[in-house]
């Protein structure tokens, strides 16, 4: 029976009530689309116009008085990987042990609501923190490292939370049929399991890439202002490093160039769109191959 025979059946009260809900819902839904749709099209229209091969391909020269945000980019782009190598197995394994060898009592009650509350603290106390334990503590100095290691930090409860809420909604019938079977509960973990929610794994990496590009108070502490070539991976992990969104703080705030910073802007946006898409595609074909 479809929506419209149930609409009938109800009263005329009832159904004025109900076509109100909908409209307010789908009106909500709209208006979200639309915020998303006009900022992300300000911040193009905006920056697009600057963005040029010598901005992207170039670093900043006082003598040549040029402005490169190459350094910037790359600088991103160590981070989350940096960041992603280390948090993906220590949150996807928090998550399997919470989801599936923990059993209910105080310790796991200890660890979610440790996880909730890393989830809500603000992002410049990571920053004071990682600055005194990584740069100070460790004696990593401020570096690309420090902040890679303070961000994990930062976006490890949403790993661990994405991940065990998707391991819940693998059915209970793959778990008994696989270990019926016979097959260890590793096994059938790293088989049936974690292949079934790797739609959850890689939501909690988009969101994780999102927290990524899109600090600044905390990679001010830990990774630094500068905005110099600092060479290959590990290399650059060693150096300070202004990420893009540390860039754009810089340009807009320090500087007053708006133009570059709106073009640091929509080249920002741009990498984290592609990042979502490359993250999703690859999310729907490892999922397809199994």
């Amino acid at each position: 029976m479809d929506d419209r025979r149930l609409d009938r059946r109800l009263p005329a009260r009832r159904r004025i009530y109900d076509r109100v809900l909908r409209g307010i819902i789908w009106g909500c839904a709209a208006l979200c689309i639309l915020l998303v749709v006009s900022l992300i099209g300000y911040i193009l229209i905006r920056g697009l116009p600057h963005v040029t091969l010598q901005l992207l391909t170039s670093q900043e020269s006082y003598l040549n008085d040029t402005i490169g945000i190459l350094p910037s980019i790359l600088n991103t782009l160590y981070i989350i990987i940096a960041a992603l190598v280390i948090v993906l197995p220590l949150g996807v394994g928090a998550a399997v042990y919470l989801n599936e060898y923990a059993k209910s009592g105080p310790l796991v009650r200890v660890i979610e609501f440790t996880t909730e509350t890393l989830a809500g603290i603000p992002s410049i106390i990571y920053g004071l923190v990682g600055m005194m334990f990584f740069c100070q503590l460790l004696s990593l100095k401020t570096s690309l490292l420090s902040g890679a290691l303070t961000l994990v930090i930062m976006i490890l409860p949403t790993i661990v939370r994405t991940t065990q809420e998707s391991l819940k909604t693998v059915p209970e019938s793959y778990r008994e049929g696989a270990l019926g079977l016979g097959a260890t509960k590793w096994y059938m973990i790293r088989t049936i399991i974690l292949p079934s929610c790797v739609d959850g794994i890689v939501t909690g990496c988009i969101l994780a890439i999102g927290r990524i590009v899109g600090e600044s108070a905390a990679l001010l502490f830990t990774a630094g202002m500068g905005l110099k070539l600092l060479g290959g991976f590990f290399t650059a992990m060693g150096g300070s490093g202004a990420t893009l969104s540390v860039a754009l703080y810089i340009y807009a705030m320090e500087r007053g160039k708006f133009d570059v910073a709106f073009a640091v802007a929509a080249v920002l946006m741009l990498i984290v769109l592609i990042v979502n898409f490359a993250a999703k595609r690859l999310g729907r074909r490892l999922k397809n191959n199994q």
